[in-house]
Parts: structure tokens; C-alpha cells; sequence
């Protein structure tokens, strides 16, 4: 049986995942290469941000925080 932090964490899982679905279904057109930066910045630094969170004991934290930065740093690299 799972324990109720772990219910939890499921929750949120799917609901990123969702949330990410919704987002990448609603391009219809093929995206600028600004956009393409942006998600590559953003899924670069949310990967990096999870390993290093996970080694300091938050990894939904430091995938937060990376994925922001890596986003932010992808729009103006692509720009």
C-alpha cells in the first residue's frame, strides 16, 4: 500500500505531466527557433536541476529552479 507522501508525489507527477502535455499539444505550428531553444534550455536545466537537487535531498526543487534558469537562458540564446 502506498504511503500517503508517496500518493502525494503520483499526484504531482501527473500533473506535471499533464501540464506538459497541454502545453507541447497546444503547438500547432512548428515551433521558431526561439521556442526550440527556450524547451531545450528548460529541459537541460530541469535535468540537470533534478541530479544536482537530488544530491542536496530536493530534486522537485533544483528541476523547478533548472528548468526556469535553462528556459530563460535558452529564449536569449535564441533570440
Amino acid at each position: 500500500m502506498l504511503t500517503t507522501t508517496q500518493k502525494k508525489r503520483n499526484v504531482r507527477r501527473l500533473a506535471g505531466l499533464l501540464a506538459a502535455a497541454l502545453l507541447l499539444g497546444a503547438c500547432s505550428q512548428p515551433l521558431t527557433t526561439r521556442e526550440k531553444t527556450t524547451l531545450g534550455g528548460a529541459g537541460l536545466g530541469a535535468a540537470t536541476g533534478a541530479i544536482i537537487g537530488a544530491a542536496t535531498g530536493s530534486p522537485g526543487v533544483g528541476a523547478a529552479i533548472g528548468g526556469a534558469l535553462g528556459g530563460v537562458t535558452g529564449a536569449v540564446v535564441g533570440d
